[in-house]
Formats: structure tokens, C-alpha cells, sequence
């Protein structure tokens, strides 16, 4: 990835072409481009044939794009936000479906990878929860991160992995809540209506102040840097906490669930 990334700068330096240019010509923003330089973001076959037309290229990018080997089961768009969340100083994390990613258990995390559709075979299972456990590391540094998380009822409510890594789950959750800089709240089930509807985002501070937001679909992803959407998304959230179980009644209704097992 690197080395294409590189390839691409080159490209578009003789052709005399500013990232914001040829991201442009190719339907991409500024950013998008800088990644695929930097070679923290892959370059997809179709962006690959447009900049081979608009750089004069007789099919290098393509040809490059397509060799790319697929030996890493961590999607290539995924990169860039792992490396933000590495070095950021809070976040604000909104999650409908699962928990998460950093207050998920070893057993959570290989029963999702699990049960994904095509399978993954056990050795990419294997090194995407060591990934996950790793990054996980960073609520137990000397200086961690803030954490703040809403969290849907619905996520509570399915047993992933069976009734003991379900357990087991909600245990270690609970235990998260007692670090100083963690904060879990519920979103109960029927709320008549909530900002969340659309789903699922992170929020991010970097250690520059800067504020992103990250958005996650089934096969693609969206990081946001626009203030005015960042501020939509920041009010988003204020909501959502307003109408989530404190962190008293949280931990209450988590000691009910295991109750109920």
C-alpha cells in the first residue's frame, strides 16, 4: 500500500496536480487521497482506473490495485480510524448493535467474528481479536483516554456466544464502569423517539483538539471532519445521554440482567 501510495504521489506531482485536484478528478475528498499517498488506506481497482486516465498512466495503478494481496482480514478503510483511536483523548460512542470494541471480552469479540457471513477461518478470527485486544489496551495507560458510551438495551438483550460469554460479558462491562475515566449508559427499549435512530458512531478527540466522528456500515465506512456535521452529531449525542439510564441505574439494570440468567 505504501508502495502504490507513492506511486501515486509521483504520478500526480508531474502532472503538476494538488491532492485536492485529483481527488477531484476522481470523485474523492483531499483526505481520501493524502490516506491513499500515505498508503494508510488502499487503493480500490475502479479509483485506481480513473486516476491511470486523468494521470497519463498506461494502467500502472490498475495493475497495482488489483495485484494487492487479501492476506489481512482487517478492512483497508479501517486503518485510518485504528490509528485516530490510538492517539485520541476522549470519545463519545454511540452503539445499537454489539458493544463496544473496547469494552468487549476475548470470548465477545471471537463469538462476533464467528458468526460473520462469508466465515472467517480461524487463524483471520485468531488475528482479529488480538487486534481488538490490544486496542482495547489503551483504557489502562498511565494517561488514558475519556470514555463515554450509549449504549442500546437491544445490544444487552441478544446473548452473544451462549449464556456463559454473555455473562461473562456484562461482568467485565461492569467492571469497566468502575474505571474513573469510563462511562456506560443504557438506551432503554421503547423509547417513543431518540437521535440514535440512524444508527451507530464514534466520536473521537485527537491530542490537537481536532474533533472527528467515524460512521461504520456492513462493507464501508465514514469518517467525518466537517464542523457542521460534527456539531449535528455532537448534539446528537448530549440527546442521547439525556435520555439513557444514568450510570447508577446502568449498573443496576446490567446486576438485573445477570439475574435473569
Amino acid at each position: 500500500m505504501k508502495m502504490v501510495g507513492t506511486q501515486v504521489a509521483a504520478a500526480r506531482t508531474a502532472k503538476n496536480l494538488t491532492q485536492k485536484q485529483l481527488g477531484e478528478l476522481v470523485r474523492l475528498d483531499a483526505e481520501t487521497i493524502a490516506s491513499i499517498e500515505q498508503g494508510r488506506r488502499a487503493l480500490m481497482p475502479n479509483v485506481a482506473e480513473l486516476m491511470d486516465r486523468h494521470l497519463g498512466l498506461p494502467g500502472l495503478l490498475t495493475v497495482a490495485a488489483h495485484g494487492m494481496p487479501e492476506r489481512d482480514p482487517t478492512p483497508a478503510w479501517s486503518d485510518e480510524y485504528m490509528e485516530l483511536e490510538s492517539r485520541a483523548v476522549a470519545f463519545s460512542w454511540y452503539e445499537v448493535v454489539v458493544l463496544p470494541g473496547l469494552l468487549q471480552t476475548e470470548d465477545y469479540m471471537r463469538a462476533l467474528f464467528r458468526g460473520r457471513v462469508p466465515a472467517f477461518v480461524q487463524e483471520e478470527i485468531d488475528t482479529l481479536t488480538s487486534r481488538r485486544l490490544a486496542r482495547a489496551e489503551l483504557l489502562h495507560r498511565k494517561r488514558p483516554p475519556s470514555l463515554s458510551c450509549v449504549v442500546s438495551e437491544g445490544a444487552l438483550r441478544d446473548r452473544i456466544g451462549g449464556n456463559s460469554v454473555y455473562a461473562e460479558q456484562v461482568r467485565h462491562l461492569m467492571a469497566c464502569m468502575e474505571l474513573p475515566h469510563v462511562t456506560v449508559q443504557v438506551l432503554p427499549l421503547g423509547q417513543t423517539s431518540h437521535p440514535g435512530v440512524s444508527g451507530s458512531f464514534v466520536m473521537l478527540e485527537t491530542p490537537e483538539h481536532e474533533h472527528l466522528a467515524y460512521i461504520e456500515s456492513q462493507r464501508s465506512s465514514q469518517r467525518i471532519a466537517n464542523p457542521a456535521d460534527i456539531s449535528i452529531l455532537t448534539l446528537r449525542y448530549a440527546m442521547l445521554r439525556t435520555q439513557a439510564l444514568n450510570a447508577e441505574d446502568t449498573a443496576s439494570f446490567l446486576d438485573r440482567l445477570l439475574g435473569e440468567l
